[in-house]
């Protein structure tokens, strides 16, 4: 549906003004074939029990759920950062859910750590440029390489993650506060067999190469999509064949008809805001707060990725503050970001069913927070 209604939408674009949607898919492909890159990569990644068995050693690293917590902050940040929050999202939640479950199996789905994948995953997308399709939409006009982008958003994105893990954190103390029985860290806790059996037989493969080399592609190519997409379509065809398993996974991952929807309309939106400099005057007009509040609001009103192609159809005169509101203002509801729906469906495939309300009450409370934080340090730093 999603998929139909975006073809349409570029299809009807592309017929009012050619020139305009030519314009706004050259500056959309990009962010999705790297996303989809990166999707690959974790799959492979997933696979080899990475992921995996970085959930189980951090169930291990200590009794006291706040060290546990402040190590799957560091995670799914370091996830985000590397292999994008989509990634990040569908990959960790399970592992998370997992951990959760070992650690406090009274606790219910709705804990601090499932809670934390999403919410630190949105915060953490600001970091580089790969991390979130709404950087390489934004970035599109100025011509950033990722190591340049790191140095003037690394302080606001730290600061961002900061706040958002401490907001979640607070609100799920009690859960926090448990202490794991002495000795069930021995024996996988919670963890299923399947997750116990990846772990166990981890191998530093493709997967593990396959990362790195996008993580190095990321920082320092200025156009790393079509790299990173080869990178990762190598990647998951050489792991499919050294295990003979069919390539069908693959596909169900990268979601093609949802990332084809949203290209539909962003390009469609994108073409909107070349013909109607409406959304331009509107950001001429606003400071970095109403800037970074206006990408948070559209973010909400129809996904971030399409928002991120309207108001950025033009040169934003605030670029790293409209970021702030396009990466870190969808944790406020489930129609911010795709990440949302990649969140949700992870969780239950694991067999939990976090709470959409208490997610959003959440952000309502971090996103001002951390949003305000982050635009404190850019203000300080002199950067837009």
């Amino acid at each position: 549906m999603l998929a139909a209604a975006g073809s349409v939408a570029a299809v009807l674009a592309a017929l009012f003004d050619g020139d305009a949607a030519r314009q706004a898919a050259a500056q959309d492909w990009p962010p999705f074939v790297l996303v989809s890159g990166l999707l690959l990569v974790g799959l492979v990644a997933d696979e080899e029990g990475l992921f995996a068995a970085a959930g189980q050693r951090l169930a291990r690293v200590s009794r006291h759920g706040v060290v546990v917590f402040a190590g799957a902050v560091v995670l799914v940040a370091g996830v985000t950062s590397v292999l994008n929050l989509d990634t990040s999202v569908a990959f960790l939640t399970p592992v998370l859910v997992h951990t959760a479950r070992w650690r406090n199996p009274e606790g219910g789905d709705d804990t601090a750590l499932v809670m934390a994948c999403l919410m630190v995953s949105n915060a953490a997308s600001l970091l580089l440029p790969g991390a979130n399709l709404t950087n390489l939409i934004v970035l599109g006009h100025l011509h950033l390489s990722g190591g340049g982008f790191l140095g003037r958003a690394a302080a606001a994105s730290s600061v961002a993650v900061v706040v958002t893990a401490l907001v979640v954190g607070i609100a799920g103390r009690r859960t926090l506060a448990t202490v794991r029985p002495t000795g069930s860290a021995d024996d996988g806790g919670a963890l299923d067999g399947d997750s116990r059996t990846k772990a166990a037989r981890i191998d530093l493969g493709m997967g593990a190469l396959a990362a790195v080399t996008v993580a190095v592609l990321v920082i320092a190519l200025r156009s790393p999509a079509i790299p990173v997409a080869a990178v990762g379509v190598v990647a998951v065809t050489a792991s499919g064949v050294a295990r003979g398993r069919p390539l069908s996974r693959a596909l169900g991952v990268l979601g093609l008809p949802v990332l084809v929807g949203l290209l539909g309309v962003a390009v469609a939106l994108g073409a909107l805001g070349r013909a109607w400099s409406g959304p331009s005057e509107l950001l001429s007009h606003l400071d970095a707060w109403g800037t970074a509040a206006l990408g948070a609001l559209a973010s909400v009103a129809c996904n971030n990725l399409p928002a991120a192609s309207l108001l950025a159809a033009r040169v934003p005169p605030r670029p790293l503050a409209l970021l702030v509101g396009l990466d870190v203002g969808p944790n406020l509801f489930l129609t911010g970001s795709l990440s949302w729906v990649l969140w949700r469906r992870a969780a239950a495939m694991a067999g939990a069913r976090p709470s959409v309300a208490r997610a959003s009450l959440l952000g309502l409370v971090s996103v001002p927070l951390a949003g305000a934080g982050a635009l404190g340090i850019l203000a300080l730093v002199g950067t837009r």
